[in-house]
């Protein structure tokens, strides 16, 4: 529910620069300032009511069910997700399995660049298709700690990484949900999968390349050359075949797949002259060798995890608790309090359903690994979720104080004001579509609330200059993922995996760059695109 009065000083330039006030005010917070995330994100909150209620019109009831609303989806599904995730990786470490997982991954290459590619990579991009909402980010990143990996670099490369795989996220959802939206032109998921190839694939290429440019410069480019044109080639080629041809549901479940295990027969042939070790005086020791029945035991929770959380993703297993489905009685919709709109004569409703969570299907994963793992009780486990709750508590409130400002920025209308001063800006548009995006996905931290958001006035602005809706729309798909490695959603999910909450602003300063990079040369290339199709 949206408040009509985006243009509130009748000057939409004007009205945009004060909307975006609390984007600006956070990224000092962080950068500038180098506030802790959560004392960050209480300052937003307030200086984002402050301009919402007064400036935008936006009553007092609808700004706290906005909180409220903002609160409850930063624990349901988000904060489940990601303790069930951290949770998880503990147990297995406490059975000994993650010093299998080590070993199976060393012995791929001792090489770390190429250990990237395996896990920050393709491994996080098959996680971020089966998943999406910052799982892949807290398994990968722990993963790559655990390998010897510094812990904010281990988290910066897997948001990087992740700008490869967001589009495509949790079972292809941002992208699908252009066909819910009733778009200008007819435009259409599949249009976008087709055209979106474009600019999405440009993105997919060229991460693999950037990783190896972060962390050890041209020398690291050329000297893992050949691994990484395979895992570009191999992931880029499978997912704009997969998106265009098959839909966007598997457009990144098959090319992690298929990808790890190209990167991996490769590198039984080729190793890179040179082997990188972050710690230069570390001995290359040898890795220890073990039975395919124990690498199997140990990655059993990540397969386990896998299957499962495909399960949940299947339209199958969701319409269960659709109106009308079998289990439909397990979903519970209520109105958020305070939220009566006197116009539209709507409350906001939220679902909860506690068994069609990700962060469920997760906390089954945990509990097959408890019951198969050796040296495991459930007294034990127990303890280790403790432990979990007691390290992400503040991360998870920082998630929900963002979110509350994200839709206090939604329902007050200044996203939409944002969004309304980037398109006045007619044929050089397509040079600044991908721009909203980004702003979308930093606010939301969602790619998929993006498109929501942002996907009307893309595919309007495009019938208005002649260019191709559905260019636009993948456009700002593309512009989303690239925020996706800045979201401050993102940023507390990430250094609370790697144990580093706190240092969000340090994070953020490593990562923005990159952003700031990929956006600039997606946003060229998107009006490139713009001039040949229409």
């Amino acid at each position: 529910m949206l408040v009509e009065s985006f243009n509130p000083f009748n000057n939409l330039l004007l009205s945009s620069i004060v909307a975006a006030i609390p984007i600006i005010l956070f990224l000092l917070c962080l950068t500038v300032f180098k506030m802790k995330g959560i004392y960050a994100a209480i300052t937003t909150l307030i200086v984002t009511i402050i301009v919402a209620m007064p400036f935008f019109k936006l009553p007092g009831s609808i700004a706290g069910g906005a909180t409220l609303e903002g609160f409850y989806q930063g624990i349901i599904p988000i904060g489940f997700i990601v303790i069930m995730a951290v949770w998880l990786y503990k147990i297995a470490t406490k059975s000994g399995q993650f010093d299998i997982v080590q070993d199976s991954i060393a012995s791929v290459s001792r090489d770390q660049r190429v250990q990237l590619l395996l896990i920050g990579f393709v491994f996080n991009g098959f996680l971020e298709g089966a998943a999406g909402f910052g799982v892949p980010i807290a398994i990968c990143a722990v993963l790559l700690t655990q390998i010897g990996f510094k812990p904010l670099q281990a988290a910066m490369y897997c948001l990087v990484s992740n700008a490869a795989a967001g589009a495509y996220g949790a079972v292809g959802i941002p992208v699908a949900i252009v066909d819910t939206l009733n778009l200008p032109g007819d435009v259409t998921s599949s249009q976008v999968a087709l055209i979106g190839n474009l600019t999405l694939g440009f993105i997919s290429f060229v991460v693999p390349f950037l990783l190896m440019y972060i962390m050890d410069g041209f020398k690291g480019v050329k000297e893992t050359f050949p691994a990484t044109l395979v895992v570009a080639v191999t992931f880029t080629i499978l997912q704009v075949l997969i998106a265009a041809f098959a839909g966007p549901e598997l457009a990144d479940i098959i090319p992690g797949l298929v990808a790890m295990s190209a990167l991996a027969l490769f590198s039984r042939k080729w190793q890179p002259k040179n082997i990188f070790r972050i710690n230069k005086d570390e001995k290359a020791d040898a890795v220890p060798k073990h039975s395919m029945g124990h690498i199997t035991y140990a990655w059993s929770p990540f397969i386990i995890l896998t299957i499962v959380v495909m399960i949940w993703s299947l339209p199958a297993f969701k319409g269960l608790f659709e109106k009308g489905g079998a289990l439909s009685a397990l979903a519970v919709n209520f109105n958020v309090p305070g939220t009566m709109n006197a116009v539209t004569n709507k409350q906001n409703e939220l679902t909860f359903n506690f068994f069609a969570q990700t962060g469920t299907a997760i906390l089954i994963t945990v509990i097959i690994t408890i019951i198969i793992a050796k040296n495991m009780s459930f007294k034990t486990a127990v303890h280790l979720l403790g432990l979990t709750v007691k390290e992400l508590w503040v991360s998870v409130l920082t998630i929900c104080f963002i979110l509350a400002v994200s839709k206090i920025t939604t329902y007050g209308g200044l996203s939409n004001a944002m969004g309304q001063g980037i398109s006045k800006t007619g044929a050089a548009f397509p040079l600044l579509s991908p721009l909203l995006g980004w702003i979308g996905v930093f606010m939301t931290g969602s790619v998929v609330n993006n498109n929501s958001l942002f996907g009307p006035i893309q595919a309007s602005v495009a019938e208005q200059i002649g260019t191709k809706g559905s260019l636009l729309v993948a456009a700002n798909v593309a512009g989303g993922v690239t925020a996706k490695i800045v979201s401050p959603q993102s940023i507390a999910i990430a250094t609370a995996a790697v144990n580093k909450v706190g240092k969000e602003s340090e994070l953020m300063k490593m990562a923005m760059r990159f952003s700031i990079g990929l956006l600039i040369l997606v946003c060229i290339w998107t009006f490139i695109c713009s001039l040949f199709i229409s």
